[in-house]
């Protein structure tokens, strides 16, 4: 009987066309649609040998590794993936593998920091709601503002936070930025200015969020920072949802206390039909697309087919669950 393999959440339906899966002595089924019920995605994944799974689309904690007792390999998309647990899996038998990042490692931080980009200057030159306004006949119906000569805020100057200073300061913007454990001379390699956590929100025009979702973390922009925020500033987070205290910024920008933010990271993925996100105001929202790209994609998949073969060869995978 072949190895089945379940290939998850392929939104686009584009993972066989980015590797090679004929390659595999292997029956490989494609889920395009996100399954959230739990008892249906143990009923639908049971039958599998090997699940690959794309990021933390669909998380696997010990309750479904335990249900799926023929599962021998589970491969998911990068090197880190919270939503796996990693000490039920090894405790298993279940090998955990991952791929690259990226076409190019020394710039796998690129598609992130691009993409943030795309979300500043949708909110500050009002593209979203002008490329609208055209296709109903309309004509300059907004006044943007420029973002040369503004401040920059960076919150988490890890590899993608520095990209996107490096840029903020190509665009002739003031970078600050704060993290838990900055230094002024780690600022300083990127020509941003290390200040203080409250600072931060309250010198910013711009405030874009880069840090790692953790303990420390979650929550960390909350009604309190918020609060000390200008009317006319804007919040992108294309970190992850939950760094956010996402209703409290959701009643800022219904009541005007900022004036606009660009998220592409939600608490829930993908967003329900009547998630309140969708009908919130002055906000340009892209559906977790930070590294949706060509070049990641192609790693992705053509790493995911390789680690498999290399587990049904008997060879040795990359594993991240030792």
């Amino acid at each position: 009987m072949a190895v089945r393999i379940a290939v998850l959440d392929d939104y686009q339906g584009v993972a066989l066309d980015h590797a090679d899966w004929s390659s595999l002595d292997a029956e490989v089924e494609v889920f395009r649609e996100h399954i959230d019920d739990r008892d249906e995605l143990v009923r639908r994944l049971q039958p599998f040998q090997v699940i690959a799974a794309m990021r933390e689309r669909t998380p696997f904690p010990r309750e479904v590794l335990e249900a799926l007792p023929n599962l021998g390999l589970l491969v998911t998309t990068g090197m880190r993936n919270a939503s796996i647990d990693l000490d039920a899996a090894r405790e298993l038998g279940v090998v955990v593998s991952g791929t690259g990042s990226g076409g190019d490692p020394e710039r796998s931080w690129a598609a992130t920091a691009e993409l943030t980009w795309g979300l500043i200057l949708s909110l500050a030159r009002r593209i979203p709601a002008e490329d609208r306004a055209i296709r109903e006949g309309g004509w300059q119906h907004t006044v943007g503002v420029e973002v040369a000569g503004r401040t920059l805020g960076v919150l988490g100057l890890g590899r993608l936070g520095r990209q996107v200073a490096t840029v903020g300061r190509a665009f002739a913007m003031d970078v600050i930025a704060w993290s838990q454990n900055l230094t002024d001379e780690a600022a300083e390699q990127v020509g941003a200015r290390r200040v203080d956590k409250d600072e931060l929100f309250r010198a910013s025009d711009v405030l874009t969020i880069h840090t790692v979702l953790s303990d420390r973390t979650r929550g960390l922009v909350g009604a309190e920072e918020l609060a000390l925020m200008r009317p006319t500033a804007y919040l992108v987070n294309t970190s992850r949802g939950p760094v956010v205290d996402e209703a409290a910024l959701r009643a800022a920008l219904r009541e005007g206390r900022i004036a606009g933010a660009g998220i592409d990271v939600y608490g829930r993925e993908p967003l329900p039909a009547d998630d309140p996100w969708r009908t919130t105001p002055r906000t340009v929202l892209t559906p977790h697309i930070g590294y949706v790209t060509e070049g990641t994609y192609r790693t992705f998949y053509a790493d995911t087919v390789e680690n498999i073969a290399s587990y049904l060869r008997g060879s040795p995978v990359r594993v991240i669950n030792g």
